[in-house]
């Protein structure tokens, strides 16, 4: 899948969000990367990142309160090539690119991991 590919899925995935989502993501940034790189190092210690589809950074809207007020905007980071390397065909490859997606959201939203994968989205 080429990069514009990539991002019409990202883009895709926002537009079926509903109002009240796409709403609260309004001070969320979404990079498109082709890998992980220091931002997954760092929030990521000693794990390796090399097979990391997405990364959130940033405060879970649940955790919010006036002592973060003036933080820099959350960060969502999908990566492209950890996606290509499933080797998945084209229809595949875009349902993973679109969860992985969902699920750096929810941790916008306060989901952690094991909640994700309790529900199938880990």
């Amino acid at each position: 899948m080429l990069a514009e590919g990539f991002n019409e899925v990202i883009r895709d995935t926002i537009a079926e969000l509903p109002d009240w989502v796409r709403s609260a993501l309004q001070q969320v940034d979404i990079i498109v990367q082709d890998a992980p790189g220091v931002e997954a190092s760092e929030a990521l210690g000693d794990a390796p990142a090399e097979e990391l589809l997405g990364l959130y950074l940033g405060t879970p809207l649940p955790e919010r309160s006036f002592e973060t007020t003036g933080e820099l905007s959350d960060v969502i980071f999908i990566y492209r090539e950890p996606h290509l390397a499933l080797a998945l065909p084209d229809a595949s490859l875009k349902r993973e690119v679109a969860k992985t997606l969902l699920h750096e959201i929810a941790h916008h939203f306060g989901f952690d991991d094991d909640e994700l994968t309790a529900a199938g989205w880990g």
